[in-house]
């Protein structure tokens, strides 16, 4: 059976796969991290997202074949409890989670967003939180805490 190689919140995993399409996501949930959620399956509605090589990616739609040799960071390795990332420290001070259902994936957007731009603009926040749905209306408490962990203003 073939085997992948990933890094997975910084740990080497390998996963048997007889299917190389596998979703990167089904692989994360076989691991026992079920942060990143299936919710429709066809990478519109963010529920999954996690960062491949430091950017947001829908695990979904990754294949463990296309996942192999990237760092895989999920929700779970992003920060902890006692030391919650900067966006993690922002979504509960803001009191964003209303359902929760979508706030793993906002949360990986956003950290990906900040590793690559420290000082987003608002537009800038909205577009590329743009593709994670909150059917709860969260968004301008998402907004305020994104802008927070930046150093702006929240």
């Amino acid at each position: 059976m073939p085997q992948y190689k990933l890094s997975v919140n910084g740990i080497p995993r390998v996963v048997d796969s007889p299917d190389p399409d596998q979703p990167l996501l089904y692989v994360l949930r076989g691991f026992g991290l079920t942060a990143a959620k299936f919710g429709c399956g066809l990478g519109q509605c963010g529920a999954c997202t996690v960062m491949v090589g430091g950017a947001a990616a829908r695990s979904c739609q990754m294949t463990v074949a296309d996942a192999q040799g990237k760092p895989i960071i999920t929700l779970e390795g992003l920060g902890s409890a006692a030391n919650p990332h900067p966006v993690q420290a922002a979504f509960i001070k803001e009191q964003v989670p209303q359902c929760g259902y979508c706030t793993s994936g906002m949360v990986m957007s956003a950290a990906a967003l900040l590793s690559a731009k420290p000082k987003p603009s608002e537009d800038e926040i909205r577009s590329a939180l743009d593709g994670n749905l909150c059917r709860c209306g969260t968004h301008v408490r998402v907004v305020k805490a994104v802008m927070a962990a930046s150093g702006q203003r929240g």
